[in-house]
């Protein structure tokens, strides 16, 4: 037989003591900040928001009405009836796209295992090991397209333990191919890229595989590849972030400071050649594109295509640009707040909301048969 609290504490601690047993539930500690003694704990999370987005969003116009519309909305009382973390998560997140679409800004149930550290949202948990050359590293290819549409926002609980390197083989004569399920930067798929390079130095083309990203990530993959892709130092694509807006993971030689506007650091990521090899240097390269293509993948994508480095072949990708990292705002809540934005430096244009239009359009089935036509063209 259950019973329910009607009279005693107030609206504001019966909403804590749920907050409490889901946190319970999920074995996840509140935050110290927002212990068993706050009252507000969900409106102390939603100003703690607020305030992030108005002195640290890419875009500081749109990160005061973020704050505004919160803050409107905490004052009307429209958050009250809400007794877990997900389901804020949720309305918070709606309410926030509703302002102005952000292909990674959100709010997410913090992880059971605390608050991770990475480039890309939720923080990549490491996956040890290399994975041999010439395989399948996963065996579940995912579907290339949501139904109904593009498919939905990256969460902090994407899948996390798909390697970042799927596939490498020779899938024809001197023809190369790798696939990527997202960029999540650790040792294997490092490792996996220094492999791929390797075996695959006599290729006469390479297929670089977007399609079917769960995620983005960071640079650490691509990194790898560049310098055998280049004869000479390139200035790939630009970087920028406000002074102000914090620590961002933007650091490695592939990075560089360079002058920009006021108030904004900006970094230039450069292929430097390697040394000793240049073989993949003369290699024509094919990057399959699709609407699952995002975030790092599309900052793949830009920096093949405006060097003119790549034939990108598919559909137009996602169209989620701005980068940044996981916040924790308390009561069980993380967002991902975008902090700074990727360009072309000779137009200082994004793709956040566009996307990347291929230099080829063709649906994204179709798009591996249409680079092994032109491979044998």
């Amino acid at each position: 037989m259950h019973t329910h609290e009607t009279t005693s504490g107030s609206p504001h601690a019966l909403r804590h003591r749920l907050l409490g047993i889901g946190l319970a539930a999920l074995g996840v500690a509140a935050s110290p900040a927002f212990g068993a003694d706050a009252a507000d704990t969900y409106a102390e999370a939603i100003n703690r928001l607020a305030d992030t987005l108005a002195t640290r969003f890419v875009d500081p116009a749109a990160g005061q009405r973020y704050a505004q519309m919160l803050r409107a909305n905490l004052a009307a009382g429209k958050y009250e009836d809400i007794g877990d973390a997900k389901a804020m998560a949720q309305r918070l997140t709606q309410d926030l796209q509703a302002v102005a679409p952000d292909g990674h800004l959100r709010v997410d149930p913090a992880p059971e295992s605390g608050v991770p550290s990475g480039p890309g949202p939720g923080g990549p948990r490491r996956i040890e090991g290399a994975p041999p050359p010439g395989r399948h590293f996963n065996e579940a290819l995912p579907r290339l397209a949501a139904p109904g549409g593009a498919p939905p926002l990256v969460s902090a609980r994407a899948p996390t333990d798909l390697p970042s390197v799927a596939e490498t083989k020779w899938i024809a004569d001197g023809v190369a191919y790798i696939r990527f399920n997202q960029f999540a930067g650790e040792p294997a798929s490092v490792a996996a890229m220094r492999a791929f390079v390797k075996d695959y130095v006599t290729a006469k083309a390479i297929i670089i595989d977007t399609r079917t990203l769960s995620r983005g990530g960071g640079l650490a993959e691509m990194d790898v590849l560049f310098p055998y892709l280049f004869e000479r130092e390139t200035v790939l694509v630009e970087m920028a972030v406000a002074k102000t807006g914090g620590p961002v993971p933007m650091g490695g030689a592939t990075l560089r400071e360079v002058p920009g506007p006021a108030g904004l650091r900006v970094r230039q990521h450069v292929a430097v050649p390697d040394a000793t090899e240049h073989r993949l240097a003369k290699a024509k390269v094919f990057y399959l594109t699709s609407r699952r293509t995002r975030s790092a993948g599309e900052h793949f994508a830009l920096a093949l295509q405006r060097t003119h480095r790549a034939t990108l072949i598919g559909e137009r990708t996602a169209g989620a640009n701005h980068f940044g990292g996981i916040e924790p705002i308390g009561a069980g809540l993380v967002a991902f707040v975008p902090v700074g934005r990727t360009y072309d430096p000779d137009t200082g244009k994004d793709w956040e909301g566009t996307g990347i239009v291929p230099d080829i359009e063709v649906p994204a089935d179709a798009a591996l048969e249409r680079a092994l036509a032109l491979v044998k063209g």
